[in-house]
């Protein structure tokens, strides 16, 4: 008898990082056949393929090649692509992972085949619907048959909103478990370890940063429409982090969608504000992992920078991921220039009074690097049976 067959769903950057895991464990179970499907959200080299060559993932088993467009167009393109693959495999469950378009897209033209559904990350809700990354989450939670969430919070809002007990898993994070593995490959000093290092020390020297690793600096990230696209409030926030590197270096890798904004409105960047292309996983670890401070708009390194301790300002009104604020070294800082500066200086203070004393880590419960091992172990009991 044939092996279940999970199709694993890969759109954009932070799916790749979650997927990671998950194949390992796939791998060590030997229980699950899996094809690994890519939509193409993401599809040029800085945002993609570079991914699965230094995460450990194989080449995509199917590339949908879809791109580019607004919300409307790439959810479409992508319903259309996938289909004839779910009718080609007719897969025991499709997982998807995370709350880009791609997770929405998927989930949807499966439920819509009677292809049960796996949601890895479910159950986070920042409140926000203007949010495009809100609705997929909620839209895909609404049709999924298995919740598998990642913070107590995330389960709570499934319970409220009357999902079954019973499609409720909490496992902890996956993202968690990649940072983990990767981070040990990191401090192990092998060959791939001393690349990933000169990968980010190139980067540092192109954009004339190399004196800022010598001493504290701090690290950026930003690519929300809220933050970006608005052309007053982007100018706002280049200003209050050009007077913040005047205190601390910061090092700046920008999104594609960023540096076009930034490209069109003609910004360039304070003394001390550095300027970086997109970098992959292991060379930005190897740098923020160092950071004094991260500033950021990402969900990602909101709970990267809990689990290794490193202070944290999320450039955003509110936060999906509530237990990096409530156990973390997260703070929302909301989108105000000005505020994001005083929150920003105010930490630097802490830290000054601080001394060299080490900033706590409290990991959230099952934060623990088995998280894909849990899924894993659900998914195959329940498709076994």
């Amino acid at each position: 008898m044939a092996a279940p067959l999970l199709h694993l769903i890969a759109g954009a950057r932070p799916n790749f990082m979650k997927l990671a895991p998950l194949v390992r464990a796939l791998r060590a179970d030997g229980r699950l056949d899996w094809k690994l499907i890519h939509t193409g959200q993401h599809h040029d080299a800085a945002m993609s393929g570079v991914f699965f060559d230094e995460l450990g993932l194989p080449p995509p088993d199917v590339s949908l090649d879809c791109h580019g467009g607004g919300h409307a167009r790439l959810t479409a393109a992508i319903l259309q692509a996938y289909e004839p693959h779910l009718l080609a495999d007719r897969p025991a469950a499709c997982v998807v992972v995370g709350d880009v378009d791609s997770t929405l897209a998927c989930a949807l033209t499966a439920r819509k085949l009677g292809v049960p559904v796996a949601h890895v990350e479910a159950g986070l809700r920042s409140g926000d619907m203007s949010m495009p990354e809100e609705i997929n989450r909620r839209a895909t939670d609404a049709i999924a048959d298995w919740l598998f969430t990642t913070e107590p919070s995330a389960a709570a809002h499934l319970r409220r909103e009357g999902h079954p007990e019973p499609r409720i898993v909490e496992v902890g994070h996956v993202m968690v478990d990649n940072l983990l593995f990767q981070l040990d490959r990191l401090e192990a000093g092998d060959a791939e370890a001393q690349a990933a290092q000169a990968t980010a020390l190139a980067a540092l020297d192109a954009a004339g940063a190399g004196r800022a690793l010598a001493g504290r600096f701090g690290v950026v990230t930003l690519h929300r429409p809220s933050n970006v696209d608005e052309p007053a409030q982007l100018a706002a926030l280049m200003a209050a982090l050009g007077a913040l590197a005047e205190r601390l270096p910061l090092i700046f890798p920008v999104h594609p969608r960023t540096r076009d904004r930034l490209a069109a409105l003609g910004l360039a960047p304070a003394p001390g504000l550095h300027l970086l292309p997109p970098l992959p996983y292991r060379p930005f670890l190897a740098l923020w992992r160092r950071a004094a401070l991260v500033l950021t708009d990402s969900g990602g390194l909101q709970e990267e920078t809990t689990a290794l301790g490193i202070p944290c300002l999320t450039v955003r009104d509110n936060t999906e991921r509530p237990v990096t604020v409530e156990l973390g070294t997260n703070r929302i800082a909301g989108t105000d220039a000005a505020r994001v500066l005083a929150l920003a200086r105010q930490r630097l203070d802490e830290l000054d009074a601080a001394g060299a004393a080490p900033v706590p880590v409290r990991r959230p419960p099952l934060w623990d690097g088995r998280s894909a091992a849990r899924i894993v172990e659900r998914l195959a009991a329940d498709l076994l049976r």
